[in-house]
């Protein structure tokens, strides 16, 4: 029986690496255009708003993809699932990276987007399968960390890569990491996973006909949202703005992706008791720093402190806003839980959408330099309906409190 135990972690662990390496790849590629964006504008001569749209079409692909794919595939084996959106991933990204044109290169963006979304729910559920049940949360977080791995190495990685050579090198060196990933989960992944409960369509219609999973679903996409109005252009505005070089953007990123994988471990901590009040602060914090990147972007000291505060806080909301969907979800609509994380991921990137969308819109129509104001506007109009939502709720609590004396 020991042998058997000890001859199962090894597995586990290189399982869960292989998850890791496929998470590494897929969020590098959520956000590598972004260090890219002036390569791609001087490449295809199109203006930076254009440009934007390699982050915003992105993030509908995996907005549509997340919930629709996930209901499709929910009756296959789970390790064909994952093999195939591997597949998917480095075709899309392969597309980009051969793309002739801006138009080839957005549908490379949305073949590769539509993995995405699938990505994080069928690896979620591997890799708790794969240990025991008090190791799940760990497991899972390991995972995760190709995701944070990527947002501190791997986006700066692509850009340096794209800045030394072209911005098409950076997509191969992405195509090599899914290749990568899919040779190690063909090899490392078991096979006897089990099959996962059917998903019906029907359950998105579930979870949108009840009101506090609309709520949820709005502050996840207007809250997140409004970083991405900054954020897709925070190259130019490094640049044009601040005076700081191509590669000093490089390291900038780097230390801006450090702040992202903090901001996220401690907005994990401080939702675990009260996600909803976690929620607020984040988004409070979140918008009073879109105000001071607005007020000192002339200034190459304060403003990149400003930026690194943006990185600090603008992923300290996440961790509390899929908790909350779950647990809502599992109270009201305890059929349909599954289907509620998948439309909470797609919420988060139809936030990512109208950010980077808002954000050209603004750079076409006013200044790139007004773009903090308006993210300003989406995170503060996020944080009313949250504060409102708590007074709600505290009301509700101190009624009901009432009533039983």
């Amino acid at each position: 029986m020991k042998e058997s135990k000890e001859s199962k972690a090894p597995n586990a662990k290189l399982t869960l690496l292989a998850l890791a390496i496929s998470a590494f790849g897929i969020g590098s590629t959520e956000f590598i255009s972004v260090g890219l964006l002036p390569l791609i504008t001087e490449d295809f001569h199109i203006p930076i708003s254009m440009a934007g749209l390699t982050v915003s079409i992105y993030a509908l692909g995996v907005t549509i993809g997340a919930p629709l794919l996930t209901a499709v595939t929910s009756h296959l084996s789970r390790k064909n699932v994952l093999l195939l959106v591997m597949v998917i991933f480095i075709v899309g990204n392969l597309v980009v990276a051969l793309a002739p044109s801006f138009s080839i290169l957005l549908i490379g963006r949305i073949i590769s987007a539509l993995a995405h979304g699938i990505f994080m729910s069928i690896a979620s559920v591997i890799a708790a399968e794969v240990v025991a049940p008090n190791k799940r949360a760990s497991a899972i977080a390991f995972m995760f960390t190709g995701l944070t791995l990527a947002t501190v190495t791997g986006i700066p990685l692509g850009t340096f890569i794209g800045q030394v050579t072209d911005w098409r090198m950076s997509f191969f060196f992405i195509v090599f990491i899914g290749v990568v990933g899919l040779i190690s989960n063909a090899l490392l992944v078991p096979k006897q996973l089990t099959k996962g409960d059917a998903i019906s369509i029907r359950d998105i219609g579930k979870v949108l006909s009840n009101v506090r999973m609309l709520l949820i679903l709005f502050i996840t996409a207007i809250g997140y949202g409004g970083a991405f109005v900054v954020y897709t252009y925070i190259s130019p505005l490094l640049e044009n703005y601040m005076g700081y070089s191509p590669h000093a953007v490089v390291v900038i990123l780097i230390i801006y992706g450090i702040c992202v994988a903090i901001g996220n471990t401690v907005g994990g901590r401080l939702a675990n008791n009260n996600p909803l009040q976690a929620i607020f602060i984040a988004f409070l914090c979140l918008g009073l720093t879109l105000l001071g990147i607005g007020f000192a972007l002339e200034s190459s000291v304060i403003g990149l402190v400003m930026v690194l505060m943006m990185g600090l806080l603008m992923f300290m909301s996440v961790p509390g806003l899929q908790l909350y969907a779950v647990q809502l979800a599992e109270k009201y609509i305890p059929s349909a839980t599954a289907m509620a994380s998948a439309l909470n991921i797609s919420a988060f990137n139809i936030g990512i959408f109208l950010g980077s969308y808002i954000g050209s819109f603004i750079i076409r129509h006013q200044s790139l330099a007004l773009t903090p104001f308006y993210g300003f506007l989406m995170v503060m109009l996020a944080a009313t309906v949250t504060i409102l939502w708590l007074i709600f709720d505290h009301s509700k609590q101190k009624e009901k409190s009432i009533s039983c004396h």
